[in-house]
C-alpha cells in the first residue's frame, strides 16, 4: 500500500517539476520565473524525501534539509539583486 502512494506522489511532483520547467522557460516576467525555479527546488526536496522514505534511510532527509537551506539563501538572494540590483550592500 505504502508503495503504491510512493509511485503516485512521485509521479505527480514529476508532473509538477515539469510545468516548473515551463513557467521557468516562458514565464511573462522574471519574478514569476524566479518563482517557477524556487516551487521547482521546494519539489525536488519532496522528492529526495520520498526516495529516503521508499529507502529507508535518514541520510537523504539531511540531504532534503542543506537543500531547502540553500534555496532558500539562493532565492533571498536573487530577489535582492532583482530589486535593488546589488546583494551585498
Amino acid at each position: 500500500m505504502i508503495d503504491m502512494a510512493l509511485w503516485i506522489a512521485l509521479a505527480l511532483f514529476c508532473a509538477a517539476i515539469v510545468l516548473n520547467f515551463y513557467r521557468a522557460v516562458v514565464g511573462p516576467s522574471l519574478p514569476d520565473r524566479i518563482l517557477a525555479v524556487d516551487t521547482m527546488y521546494m519539489n525536488s526536496i519532496a522528492l529526495i524525501v520520498l526516495f529516503g522514505i521508499w529507502l529507508n534511510s535518514k541520510d537523504y532527509f539531511e540531504a532534503a534539509l542543506l537543500i531547502a537551506m540553500l534555496g532558500f539563501v539562493s532565492t533571498i538572494a536573487v530577489c535582492k539583486y532583482l530589486l535593488r540590483g546589488d546583494i551585498i550592500e
